[in-house]
Order: structure tokens, then sequence, then C-alpha cells
């Protein structure tokens, strides 16, 4: 283990029973530090362009750990209202999604169709199993003349099935790619430029709070992207104040809707840069190890694994298959022992593991479980 490493893992605080990274990421000590300091410094009365210096340290590790150019991404307080700003800005036409989506990858679409802006069509369900992956095969097959652009998670929410965006990038040919990444960024050494819109709330796997994140747009989704939920910081001499429109930003700023949190940006920029001193391989290194003992622990007792076995497949989530009805029953258990996890309906429960996940935290689990030590 390296000494960055070690620095990383040890500035993480959480009970060793958590296994709920997937709904939200405790901030390490360093992200913690920083919005107190932001915090005090904004009390002392520091000047709001001292402050706002965050923004920029934050984009321009977004633009390195994605590969996008540095005036294509800007930053957004959630992935909902990135995704907002996608289907809002897209040029008519009609958008192929999931029904199995997570929701924020849903209503965004639906409010933009309400709007009168565009259509929206659910990719079709497979017989018998309503939570079948989306593939490339699935999404070519449902391809459509007036289908302007696909969407889809990078890893599934409810799943844990890690999207092939390399092989749906090339099913979809010139249309855009749109892919809700908050699953799946910082834990998982992707390609992220294969998409056009990439969308990353930072309140999950990246351990940077709420109100943090960002979009990142290729050249193709920013030719084709109206600013329409831009707001006055997303124009030309947004100070300028002659009570005309001003012409929008190139770039990605041209998004921006007002000035963000200092806060924000700085828990995001210093959560970025704690990613960056170990590098995402050795994150997904670490996760996939630990998943794969968990996963391997959990077959040899005869438990079901409801999400992805293979490495490739997977990434920090583990869904077992609880007997039906039962469930909420063994929630409460894990509860009970401090164990931190999702339930998802009667039948299942998802466990999210994370580079500082322990063999304790394991071990806790599947003694609730059933399993063997």
């Amino acid at each position: 283990m390296t000494a960055e490493l070690d620095d990383y893992l040890a500035s993480f605080a959480e009970p060793t029973g958590y296994l709920n990274f997937g709904n939200y990421g405790p901030p390490s000590r360093a992200v913690v530090e920083t919005i107190g300091r932001l915090t005090a410094e904004a009390s002392a009365g520091v000047p709001s362009a001292g402050l706002h210096a965050r923004d920029e340290h934050a984009l321009a590790a977004v633009a390195r750990l994605t590969g996008f150019d540095r005036g294509a991404v800007a930053l957004t307080p959630s992935t909902s209202f990135g995704l907002l700003q996608i289907a809002f800005g897209l040029p008519g036409g009609a958008v192929l999604v999931s029904g199995a989506e997570f929701p924020s990858n849903l209503y965004a679409w639906w409010r933009a169709r309400d709007a009168g802006l565009i259509t929206v069509r659910t990719l079709p369900a497979v017989p018998g199993d309503g939570l079948a992956p989306v593939t490339p095969e699935r999404v070519a097959a449902s391809l459509t003349p007036d289908t302007v652009a696909v969407a889809v998670s990078a890893v599934d929410f409810r799943t844990g099935f890690r999207a092939d965006l390399a092989g749906i990038r090339a099913a979809i040919g010139d249309r855009l790619l749109v892919v809700d990444g908050i699953q799946g960024f910082g834990v998982v050494d992707h390609d992220w430029t294969m998409a056009d819109a990439l969308v990353v709330g930072g309140q999950k796997w990246l351990r940077a709070g709420w109100g943090t994140g960002f979009v990142a747009l290729s050249a193709r989704g920013l030719a084709r992207l109206r600013p329409v939920l831009g707001g006055w910081t997303g124009v030309e001499m947004p100070s300028h104040y002659d009570g005309v429109p001003h012409e929008p930003l190139p770039g990605a700023q041209r998004f921006s809707t007002t000035n963000g949190s200092p806060f924000a940006s700085g828990a995001l920029a210093t959560a970025l840069a704690q990613l960056e001193s170990v590098g995402v391989a050795t994150v997904q290194r670490r996760i996939e190890e630990t998943a794969t003992a968990f996963i391997d622990r959990l077959l040899a007792a005869d438990l079901p694994v409801l999400s992805p076995v293979a490495p490739h497949e997977r990434a920090g989530l583990v869904v077992v298959g609880i007997a039906h009805g039962a469930a909420g029953t063994v929630h409460k258990r894990l509860d009970a022992a401090g164990v931190t996890a999702t339930v998802h309906g009667d039948d299942r429960i998802r466990f999210s593991i994370h580079a500082t996940t322990t063999p304790a935290a394991l071990d806790a689990a599947l003694t609730e479980l059933g399993a063997p030590a």
C-alpha cells in the first residue's frame, strides 16, 4: 500500500458497517475541513471572487478526470439539474430511455416532453425481465429516424450492471449519447468521452457532499444543445446591466444559471484532488477485490447474487436476493447490527462497496444474511 493510498483511506471516518455509497458517500475529513474553512472565510468577509477561485480548481480537476476539454465542463448542483438542462436544450426529436432508469433520468425527459420540446420513447422491455440491462443490441433495435438522443446510466442503480458505453456509442452513430454517471464516475476507469453529455452528482461515490456535481459535453453536444435553462452567468458581459439579452458564452459555461456555492465547488475540488492522488484505477481495483470477496462468500453460502458477478460488468454495487417479502425484516436486522444498506422492493438488498470498505464490514453483513463466517 502506498503512502498516498494510506492518506486517502485515513481521511474517511464512516462506520465500519457502512455499505451504502450508492445512496450517499460520507465525505472525507479533508472535504469537511474545506467547507469549514470556506465558511469561516465567508464569515470574515473574504471577497466573493476569492471564494469562487475554488470553482476553477474543481473544473480543472473534472476536465482531467473525464478527459473532456476544460471549456467543455461546467458545475451543476445535482445530476437531476444537469439532466434537466440537457433535456431542455435538445433541438427537438425523440429521446430513447429505459423505463427502469433512476427517476432523475426519466423526469428530465418527461418534463421537456410536457413543455412540448421533445418526444420520449421507452426502450421496449425484455419479456419476463423488467430489469434487463440496457445493451447496444437493445438500443440498436429500438432506434427510429427521429431519435436524436439516447439516455443511459453508466451503472444501473438497481442491478449494478455497467453499461457498454463504447458499444452503445457505436450503435447510435451520430445521435447524442447522454450518460448519467453518478453510480460509476470515480470508481470505474471508463473512457467517459464516449458520452456527448456526461452528468455526475458528487454526493455518492465521489464523496463530495450534496450540492456538488458537473456536466461534461463533447463537441457534438456543444454544437447541438441549446442553453435554454442557462442564466445570466452563462452569457458574455454578465455584469453589463443594459436590459437586453447577451450572447451565450462559448463552451459548457453557457449552461451556467447563476453563481453557485463556493462551499460546494471547494468540496468537489477537494474530493477530486483526493481521488487524483491515488488514481481511479487504484480505487477501482480495491473495489473489485472487495466486491469479489463478498460475492464469493455469498455464493458459497447459496445466497443469490442478482447483480453481475464478472468484474468487467459491475462497479461497486452488489445486490443480494432475499426470500420474497423478507427484505424489510432483513434490512432492519442489518441496521440493528450497524450495517447500512439499501432495501429495494421486498426481495432484494443493495450493498455498496467502496475503497474504504473493510473485511469487517463484509463479515457483519454476511452474519446478518445468514452466511457462515
